[in-house]
Parts: structure tokens; C-alpha cells; sequence
């Protein structure tokens, strides 16, 4: 049961707790590594490792979603980002590595005024189509009506629709909003959206048919969401509470699945894996892949909320370079930090609680210590 707390006479809140707070318990029941199976799939796409990359231009470019996809992982474009304003984005993203932090966030602001250009969208899709690996592309709520016909005919596998908070019942004066419901039943390809960072909010979106929502606000590392609007969710209680609506929809809807996936504030491995263990199917990483070698950030790291014209609500950071992607993902790790080797602590921790797969590791008992 939820605990609630008086914050003064006027005011209740409810108490909801950060990974931090969260550890996992070993059961009775140990297993190999080896013998685990860190799969998972959504729709109709399977892969091997439950990672996606971030729609961030640090994180994730062709490239490197071409890399993640060989990987058995899922590598995910941001359509409003560089990539798709500039033919050669690369002097851009060596400018942005080496601006001092005082002319960072105008400078971004700067960079990123330059209009989406829908035939660079067609460009980058087909780039990364040719390589053989699952394509998929993210708009933000605001654009999608402009731009998703392009993304469809450009041939992308998954479509994700990313914003800070996404709700199925946006209301404007200004503008006929995005009717989710509608835009997901007419489409062809599944939709990821989010995010949602509790009850409610997820059960609506999964209502529009979404094939996955998204948990949290993204960008952990390079938020400023908390200080700018005040908004903030401890991704431990968001998690739990996203896969209790799951849980009540399956119900609902007579046995429809639909994924789960952590979005934000996973810095290290440890963080990852209690994702999984709350009810997560699969995690959306940004931090630890900007520190790869490959990443076109170069050790800086920068969100969309970085790029507002009028109110930025996040920064560009120093996450420094800890290895190769590869390293990132599979090791061999050398250092105990939690930077590298995302998926062998995963094997590691399933097969320590014994577990062999992802939904019975979600069944693995926590405690919960709050870090205070």
C-alpha cells in the first residue's frame, strides 16, 4: 500500500523512492551466467539484449545505431536532432564538445535553430535500413503530425514518441492536439511512447494501443526538469507503479502485453538491473553509452530539453570516456564503478537471485533502505 505523508495541514504527498533506495535479495536458488537469457522483443522485433539507445545526439547516431542493432541491442534516432538538420552534422558536434560550460546552452539553442529537413530524415532511415538492423526513429509529440508520413515512407520498424510527459488527453486552445489513439490505430508500424511516470498516466497510454511506454523523463544525467518546472519522479516507485498497470491492462484488454521500458536516470550497471527487477522489460540508456568511444558526443553528453528556444530544462555534461561500446555493453570491464559491461552484470545479478529469464527476474525480491 502507498504511503502517504502530511507535508503541513494543507498538503499530502506520497512517499515513492529512487533506484537508490532499492537492492536487490538473493534467493535460495543460484545459476550460471551462461545459462541465462537476457532477450527480449517487442512486437514483432526480438533482441538479444534489452537495451535501447537513447534518441539523443550524443548518444545515438546512424552509426551507432548500426552498431547497437549488430550488437542485438536497439539503437534509436532522434529525427529532430542534428542529423536530420545538417547534411554533415560533425563540426557541430566537435563545436558543442569543446564550448566552456558558461556558452554551452545558448550556443545549443543556436546550433539546433536550424530547420528539420524532411529529405535528411530520408537519408539517415535508409542509412541505417541498409545496414540490416531494426530501424527506429523518435519525434516529440509537438512534431509528430509534421513529420511521421516522412518517417513511415522512409521505412522505420519502430516508432517512438518522446517527450517529457506524454498524455493520452492533451488539451490545447492553441492547436488540435496529437490524438494518440487515433495516430497509433492508423498506423502500420508499432509505437513506443512515453513518459509516464505513474499509474494512470501509463494505463491511458497503453489504452491507445502504444506497444511499449516509457517510464521516467529520460535524460537523468542532463535534466534540469527538477530545478526549471519543479517536476521529478523517483524511478523506482515510477517503475513499480508502470508495471501495475500493465499488470491491470493485460487484464482489461484480455492478455495484451505491452513493454515496459525504463527511461533515465541509470548511470550505472547496478541501477540498470533494479530497473528490471521493478517490472521493466527492457531500459533506455543515454548516459552510459555517451561515454563509449564511439559516441558522436565525445565524452559531452546533451538532451533535447538542452535545445528549447525559450526555456531550457537541461545542460550539457562532462561524462568523460570509459571505453568502446562494445566494452560498454559487454566488457571485459576493469574498474568496479558500474560504467562498463552493462550486460554481463545483468547475466551476473539474474543469475545470482536464479533466474534464468527477464520476466521472472521482475518477480525478484527487493528491500528497500531510503537513501536520506
Amino acid at each position: 500500500m502507498s504511503q502517504e505523508i502530511e507535508i503541513g495541514l494543507g498538503k499530502k504527498g506520497r512517499l515513492a523512492y529512487s533506484l537508490d533506495d532499492v537492492s536487490i535479495v538473493p534467493s535460495r536458488r543460484t545459476r550460471d551466467p551462461q545459462d541465462v537469457s537476457t532477450s527480449w522483443q517487442v512486437d514483432a522485433y526480438e533482441f538479444d539484449v534489452p537495451v535501447i539507445g537513447a534518441p539523443m545526439d550524443s548518444v545515438t547516431s546512424p552509426a551507432t545505431a548500426i552498431a547497437m542493432g549488430k550488437m542485438g541491442a536497439l539503437g534509436v534516432l532522434d529525427l529532430e536532432g542534428l542529423w536530420t538538420r545538417y547534411a554533415d552534422p560533425q563540426p557541430l558536434l566537435d563545436e558543442i564538445a569543446q564550448l566552456p560550460a558558461d556558452k554551452a546552452t545558448k550556443r545549443i539553442q543556436e546550433i539546433y535553430a536550424e530547420p528539420i529537413k524532411p529529405e535528411l530524415i530520408v537519408e539517415r532511415l535508409h542509412e541505417i535500413r541498409d545496414a540490416g538492423v531494426t530501424v527506429a526513429g523518435a519525434l516529440s509529440p509537438q512534431r509528430t503530425q509534421d513529420y511521421y508520413s516522412t518517417v513511415l515512407e522512409a521505412g522505420v520498424d519502430l516508432f517512438v514518441i518522446r517527450g517529457t510527459v506524454v498524455s493520452a488527453e492533451h488539451v490545447s486552445k492553441d492547436h488540435e492536439p496529437l490524438n494518440l489513439k487515433k495516430f497509433i490505430y492508423d498506423l502500420d508500424v508499432p509505437v513506443i511512447v512515453g513518459g509516464a511516470a505513474n499509474y494512470t498516466a501509463a494505463l491511458h497510454l497503453m489504452r491507445t494501443g502504444a506497444a511499449g511506454v516509457l517510464v521516467g523523463f529520460g535524460g537523468g544525467a542532463v535534466s534540469a526538469n527538477r530545478n526549471t518546472i519543479g517536476v521529478h519522479a523517483p524511478m523506482a516507485t515510477a517503475i513499480a507503479d508502470v508495471a501495475e498497470a500493465r499488470r491491470d491492462y493485460m487484464d482489461e484488454s484480455g492478455g495484451r502485453y505491452v513493454q515496459v521500458i525504463a527511461d533515465g536516470g541509470m548511470g550505472d550497471s547496478g541501477s540498470f538491473i533494479k530497473a528490471f527487477a521493478l517490472g521493466a522489460d527492457a531500459v533506455m540508456l543515454g548516459s552510459p553509452l555517451a561515454r563509449a568511444k564511439e559516441a558522436p558526443g565525445q565524452g559531452m553528453h546533451w538532451g533535447a530539453e538542452a535545445r528549447h528556444q525559450t526555456l531550457p530544462r537541461g545542460f550539457r555534461t562532462n561524462v568523460g570516456t570509459v571505453g568502446t561500446l562494445e566494452e560498454v555493453m559487454f566488457g571485459p570491464s576493469h574498474n568496479a564503478d558500474g560504467t562498463t559491461n552493462f550486460v554481463g552484470a545483468l547475466r551476473r545479478a539474474m543469475a545470482t537471485t536464479g533466474y534464468v529469464d527477464l520476466k521472472s527476474f521482475q518477480r525478484c525480491p527487493v528491500t528497500v533502505t531510503p537513501n536520506r
